[in-house]
């Protein structure tokens, strides 16, 4: 059982308190409830060049590393297509510094055209060398546009186009700030050797001044449920033929997403688990195979992709697939299977409770979904459920008119 306290500042920042007198260090956690499910259909990878020019000086601190650096402490961010979420480390007694150091960002950045002009660089190449460069780079581009029609899902975080964030103004940039980066849209989590005390003290004098800014409301468009099959081919220059399938599944607060998430565990859970035993080991159609899942807090996908063997037709491979998902759908799982997948969850859930970063982080990330009580309730939602419940499950996800398909064909 994790403990933790939670109050909120009259600004509407969120604070939760987790003590931990077994280490010397703490960890100061701000999420902000904004992603890049948030942007601008024709502005798109702002929320991540955020994650970049919140490291680029803020009014007070034009360089947000020194000072954590020389108080002993490390720090990082990432943003998802739901959320942005930065977090430091460093020695509990100099635990002020970080409180200062994320109240001044919050307060409002140094926006300059120079520092917009150096991230938007930063953001550019990554996008060129992750999504233009690499192979199987933009598989996701086109998978999410396959997909979904109408939700903002159908973009990446990077952003749907190289272009949105060349074109970016300082206006636009300082409207998303002011829209998203306020104590009303954020949750500060403060975790290990510290006190609820000593947490409420330091979060009034930095936080508690901070004009709450107007609440934003979340009104994104439902993606439609899809009644037909989807399917892309493309082609690149890359060593192997792949292929990706994708299913519609259930947002990340529903019962049913902990019966998808264990059907994936079946599938692919490691070197044991039907896809790799049957297609990799047994027939040796993939080179390697997995199935997994968004984990998105809107509706998601459910993934299976695999990089063919050379030489092994598209058509045969995906046959495969389908052919061990008929046998899911038509006998189920014996309770004994269910254990063993269920086991492995628990220990995945414990080793990342192990740290205290992780905590923290899990910590803002339920009180985002609506509880951050979760943390000590995920687990039994996995126990509840039943054999029965996966194989109902896999009737309703691994249907012919809710898959999208992407062939990526190798052109050598």
């Amino acid at each position: 059982m994790i403990q933790f306290d939670r109050f909120v500042l009259s600004n509407g920042l969120k604070v939760i308190v987790h003590e931990d007198k077994s280490t010397p260090m703490a960890v100061v956690n701000v999420m902000y409830d904004v992603g890049s499910r948030d942007e601008d259909p024709d502005k798109t990878g702002f929320a991540h060049l955020f994650e970049h020019l919140m490291f680029g000086g803020s009014i007070n601190i034009p360089q947000y590393d020194d000072p954590l650096q020389v108080a002993g402490g490390e720090n990082n961010a990432y943003t998802t297509s739901d959320l942005t979420n930065y977090y430091c480390q460093l020695p509990a007694e100099n635990i002020e510094t970080a409180f200062w150091l994320e109240s001044d960002r919050m307060l409002s950045l140094a926006f300059s055209e120079k520092s917009l002009e150096v991230q938007r660089k930063v953001v550019c190449e990554e996008f060129k060398e992750h999504y233009i460069n690499k192979p199987y780079g933009d598989v996701w581009h086109k998978v999410r546009e396959l997909a979904y029609t109408t939700h903002p899902y159908r973009w990446m975080t990077i952003g749907k186009e190289l272009k949105h964030v060349e074109d970016a103004t300082l206006d636009d940039v300082k409207a998303f700030f002011f829209k998203h980066y306020t104590p009303s849209n954020a949750t500060l989590v403060v975790a290990g050797n510290t006190s609820l005390v000593q947490v409420k003290t330091l979060a009034e004098k930095w936080f508690g001044d901070i004009p709450a800014g107007v609440r934003y409301v979340r009104n994104l468009p439902a993606e439609p449920r899809q009644t037909a099959a989807r399917k892309l081919e493309a082609h690149a220059d890359v060593p192997l033929d792949a292929l990706y399938k994708n299913w519609h599944i259930y947002p990340r607060t529903d019962k049913r997403y902990y019966t998808a998430d264990l059907i994936t565990e079946v599938l692919s859970g490691g070197g044991s688990s039907r896809l790799f035993q049957q297609l990799v080991k047994e027939k040796q159609l993939f080179s390697n195979i997995e199935c997994y899942h968004s984990g998105s807090t809107d509706a998601g996908l459910l993934t299976i992709e695999g990089k063919l063997v050379k030489g092994v037709r598209m058509e045969t491979a995906e046959a495969a697939i389908m052919e061990e998902l008929q046998l899911l759908q038509r006998d189920g799982i014996s309770n004994r299977e269910l254990e063993k997948v269920k086991n492995k969850v628990e220990s995945m859930l414990a080793f990342e409770d192990m740290s205290v970063m992780n905590r923290a982080s899990s910590l803002a990330n339920y009180e985002l979904l609506g509880d951050a009580g979760l943390i000590n309730k995920e687990l039994d939602y996995y126990q509840a459920v039943t054999a029965d419940e996966i194989l109902a499950e896999s009737r309703i996800i691994f249907d012919d008119n809710n898959c999208s398909t992407l062939y990526y064909y190798s052109k050598s």
